[in-house]
């Protein structure tokens, strides 16, 4: 039985729940809390004994974290702010385990943050705890303003003194905006600039520049008379409002230079393997363009070009622990995509592609501890809320430097190479040479079924593939482990885990899946031109809502490899469903999606244009009739009956009119050699309406008077 970090397990008994924070690479020692008093602190316990409770039930693994929800902390600059203030204080410290977790070393490291940050013991420790307690992520020190009143109002201040009263009878000055652009204009003039002043120094700058009450010379010399003390804002106040005002990266950046920054901060030194411990303490991610056209599942004449293929695989074991293909090219969504893929079930997700696997033959399913990545997909705001969600260390390789991510991308040569004498539509070097074939005209595979090779071949490298140059350890070659993936993954997992970070796998999702703005219509959730209904929308009616009141936005997200569902951000990841007509997009790709709906809107865009000329070939023809008609009416009319004469006569001239019609379809009937003539039966029209009218109510009566008198 294995044991992973962030795992929670509750006590039979007490009903105490207990968050595992470290466990020591040797799998002997563990350190726990409970995550839900308020006064807990870490302990130390041995893995064997817990193991022992679990197999006892006395312990029982709890899935489902209540912390691990899903916050949108970019909603609140002030709640970014409050988590950025406290995860400047203890961001560093938490790392230095397992000595943080020791009383007497814990509390060496929270005198020095307190000098550092000017904060308290209590402030610092109460950093640590939320920090332990709510998964070991930054976003863990978001505030709870969400359980409080007055959401979204902003708190102003009296003219009373903010702050803790001082010792000295002097009150001191509350910080207003003027004195927080004058905070900001002396920072960025005296401290953030490469001439590296101190921030003490920056202060006294600023105090001399504009808290300058009067000048006076002295041997010639010109100096300031300061302003009374209670005037000036203190060098506390100027501290505090610079590390809330300015993040660690920008201040480093701006003090170091963004090429020294990115040497000494985003370089990735020495070798993969050296700098792993054991499965999960390093994985790398990358992607490339398959060599293979692809044809598409809706059309096979359709050909929809070569796939991206995203892999990523374990330092430590060479492992594929997650993968992903589609057709955008490299991007943060692919990215994600893989990452998602890295956390799930791979029996559940072999079997949506009608592979049957046992469990044991790819066993892997959690985050690591450190990714390392290119710097395109992971960079910017997508990467920080990665970072805030999961306190998943994200590395880039440097530029020009795909050296550093070496394993990974080696796994797509041999992957490749195995499949490469199977793929009809295979790239070969020789592709758009003068005289070459075109392989584009070979595609016969569609990306579902190419996707079923690639997991296959997976499958086969991980159970099977012998890694010649790996360089076993000396405990690995005394337990005569054999150097393949899975071995290596397994021996690991038993003597080396550690690394290894458990997060269930809904909430992994719900922040890796791609996120989108849907709108609610009165025919369904409307997402990408396809509709869908979900159990909340009906029983609170949505539908015939938006019908009344208008169409609105709701977030989403959604797994581009299968479209049949969609999740609601705001509920939890409720699941939408496409509704019965929508059934085309049923089990297909975002991308083969597309790909139809672009194909329609051209087929729509040629039909326009052959519709439109036939519709003006129709006017022509139009004109052809109606031009010959108006002039022979215009020559043939007599001008000199009146208006009322002419409509008078309507229905006599109707009447005349319908019986030469009825005379001229009894010729053509007489016309037809060997056919009798049909009996004609005669209409009674000795009256001038029209027999075939409705009957008013007073014929009726008539009419059923005379039936019964002749009764």
């Amino acid at each position: 039985m294995m044991l992973l970090v962030n795992e929670l397990l509750q006590d039979k008994d007490t009903k105490d729940t207990l968050r595992i924070l470290w466990i020591d690479d040797g799998n002997v020692i563990a350190y726990l809390i409970d995550i839900h008093d308020d006064k807990s602190l870490p302990f130390k316990r041995s893995v064997a004994e817990l193991i022992d409770e679990i197999i006892q039930e006395q312990l029982i693994k709890i899935k489902e974290d209540p912390f691990l929800f899903l916050r949108k902390a970019e909603e609140s600059e002030k709640n970014i702010e409050m988590r950025d203030k406290a995860w400047a204080v203890v961001g560093n410290i938490v790392n230095e385990e397992p000595a943080i977790y020791e009383k007497n070393k814990r509390a060496e490291h929270i005198r020095n943050a307190m000098n550092e940050y000017n904060v308290s013991y209590p402030t610092v420790r109460k950093y640590l705890r939320k920090y332990w307690q709510r998964g070991k992520t930054p976003n863990a020190l978001l505030p709870d303003y969400h359980k409080s009143g007055g959401k979204g109002k902003e708190k102003k201040a009296s003219s009373k003194k903010r702050g803790r009263p001082r010792k000295q009878d002097t009150s001191g000055i509350n910080i207003d905006d003027q004195t927080k652009k004058i905070f900001r204009v002396a920072l960025e003039k005296y401290y953030l600039t490469t001439k590296k002043n101190k921030l003490t120094d920056a202060y006294k700058m600023m105090v001399r520049e504009f808290y300058a009450k009067d000048y006076y010379y002295e041997n010639g010399v010109s100096k300031v008379i300061l302003e009374d003390e209670d005037k000036i804002p203190t060098i506390v106040q100027f501290r505090y409002w610079y590390s809330k005002e300015y993040t660690v990266q920008e201040s480093m950046v701006a003090r170091q230079g963004r090429k020294k920054y990115e040497k000494d901060f985003r370089a990735v030194l020495g070798s993969s393997t050296t700098e792993t411990t054991g499965p999960g303490s390093r994985y790398q991610i990358d992607a490339t363009v398959a060599d293979v056209y692809l044809i598409s599942r809706y059309n096979s004449d359709w050909i929809i070009g070569r796939p991206v293929v995203y892999l990523v695989i374990d330092v430590f074991s060479r492992m594929v622990v997650g993968m992903y293909i589609g057709l955008e090219g490299p991007s943060w969504t692919g990215a994600m995509m893989a990452l998602a893929n890295v956390v799930t079930d791979k029996q559940v997700f072999s079997r949506e592609f009608g592979i049957d696997i046992p469990k044991s033959s790819w066993p892997c399913e959690n985050l690591p501890d450190v990714l390392l990545a290119d710097r395109g997909e992971f960079e910017g705001f997508h990467v920080e809320r990665l970072i805030s969600a999961f306190n998943l260390h994200v590395e880039n390789a440097a530029p020009y430097r795909a050296d550093w991510k070496g394993i990974v991308e080696k796994q797509f040569d041999t992957i490749q190479r195995k499949v490469k004498p199977f793929l009809p539509g295979y790239v070969e070097k020789d592709f758009r040479e003068r005289g070459a074939r075109d392989y584009r005209l070979d595609a016969k595979l569609t990306l579902e079924q190419f996707t079923q090779l690639i997991i296959k071949q997976v499958i086969y490298y991980n159970t099977k593939h012998y890694l010649k140059d790996y360089l076993r350890e000396e405990d690995m070659i005394r337990d005569e482990v054999k150097p393949t993936p899975l071995e290596l993954w397994n021996w690991g997992i038993q003597n080396r885990s550690g690394k290894l970070r458990y997060f269930p796998e809904k909430t992994v999702k719900m922040h890796l899946l791609p996120q989108s703005q849907a709108t609610v219509t009165f025919k369904g959730i409307k997402l990408k031109n396809m509709l869908y209904s979900c159990e909340q929308a009906i029983k609170e009616s949505w539908f015939p809502t938006a019908r009344q009141k208008g169409s609105w936005k709701v977030s989403v997200c959604y797994d581009p490899r299968d479209m049949s569902t969609i999740y609601l951000l705001d509920s939890d990841g409720e699941p939408c469903h496409l509704l019965d007509y929508q059934k085309r997009y049923a089990n297909r790709t975002l991308d083969e999606i597309n790909y139809l709906l672009e194909h329609e809107k051209k087929m729509h865009k040629q039909a326009e244009h052959g519709q439109l000329q036939k519709e003006i070939d129709f006017f022509s023809e139009v004109d052809e009739i109606v031009k010959p008609a108006v002039k022979h009416a215009n020559e043939h009319q007599s001008k000199d009956i009146s208006k009322a004469e002419k409509t008078r006569s309507i229905k006599g001239h109707r009447k005349a009119e319908r019986e030469k019609r009825q005379e001229e379809i009894l010729k053509l009937g007489d016309e037809q050699p060997n056919k009798k003539n049909a009996e004609v039966l005669p209409f009674d029209q000795s009256d001038d309406e029209e027999k075939y009218a409705r009957p008013s109510i007073k014929e009726f009566l008539r009419r059923r008077k005379g039936q019964k008198e002749d009764e």
